[in-house]
């Protein structure tokens, strides 16, 4: 079983990068990816428990974009964690998070008890922060009873509390993973439950700059919107995954809820840079 879309504390997932990995042994998995937002911090813990625990570490990280002004987040596997472009972009977007988080509690302050010691209470060192932190402050606090109830109320966009962050052009983004020796598939691209989902051209857009596959098997993707990716992925000639979009206990999604088939693994190996950890 693969699953290729995961998350540690060193983003918003509420596990170390050593015990996601440990979970998903426990979970049956034969391969896992390490995705978190903006960041290859968790990278050299999970390698170690990857080899300890006999799972395949797929190194990846979940990058955050915009096109033609719609959120979008795109995967990136086996790409080179030093490559110049990729540093500084993330170097960018994390301090776009943070100072959006503290913006965001500043206003958060006025109506709640909250602080920003309060959000870094639940971080680690070099974490990339963002709203699910502040969310587990606001829990914590005894205002909402879990992340879902903060981010389909007091936090989600339209809010007098929510404050947009710097995000660079998806363009921009896969032309640089690929620059990287990176592997990139489009996260949850049907996810319209979330807001705002980019059309069909959009996607042949990323396509003709290099993005590689279609993240069709996902919690956030309807049926409907499964069927449209489908027909898109086929026409395009991209690869289809399916990936949990683990989170720890941060959100229900379970690991390998959704996998994706051996032979689309086998390819995203073939074109990555850098090796899949094994024992």
């Amino acid at each position: 079983m693969i699953d290729l879309h995961t998350h540690s504390n060193a983003s918003d997932g509420t596990e170390s990068p050593a015990a996601l990995v440990a979970a998903a042994a426990e979970a049956g998995l034969d391969v896992v990816a390490l995705t978190d937002h903006d960041t290859t911090a968790g990278w050299a813990e999970a390698a170690g428990a990857a080899r300890r625990f006999g799972v395949a570490l797929v190194p990846g990280t979940e990058f955050s974009a915009r096109a033609r002004g719609v959120s979008v987040h795109l995967l990136s596997y086996l790409h080179d964690p030093a490559h110049e472009a990729l540093v500084l972009q993330n170097a960018e977007v994390q301090a776009a998070r943070t100072e959006r988080a503290r913006r965001m509690v500043g206003r958060l302050a006025v109506d709640y008890a909250i602080t920003w010691e309060d959000v870094l209470a639940h971080t680690e060192p070099g974490t990339t922060i963002g709203r699910p932190h502040i969310a587990d402050a606001l829990v914590a606090l005894g205002y909402l009873p879990d992340r879902s109830a903060a981010f389909s109320s007091i936090l989600r966009p339209g809010t007098p509390y929510y404050v947009p962050h710097f995000a660079p052009d998806g363009l921009e983004v896969i032309r640089a993973v690929r620059d990287a020796g990176g592997v990139p598939v489009f996260a949850h691209p049907g996810a319209d439950g979330r807001g705002r989902v980019v059309p069909d051209e959009v996607i042949e857009e990323m396509a003709a700059a290099g993005l590689v596959g279609l993240e069709v098997y996902h919690r956030d993707n309807s049926q409907a919107q499964q069927v449209r990716l489908t027909e898109i992925a086929r026409s395009l000639g991209l690869l289809m995954t399916g990936s949990s979009d683990y989170h720890g206990t941060g959100k229900p999604n379970r690991l390998a809820e959704n996998t994706t088939h051996p032979e689309v693994f086998a390819r995203i190996e073939e074109l990555g840079r850098s090796e899949v950890i094994r024992q």
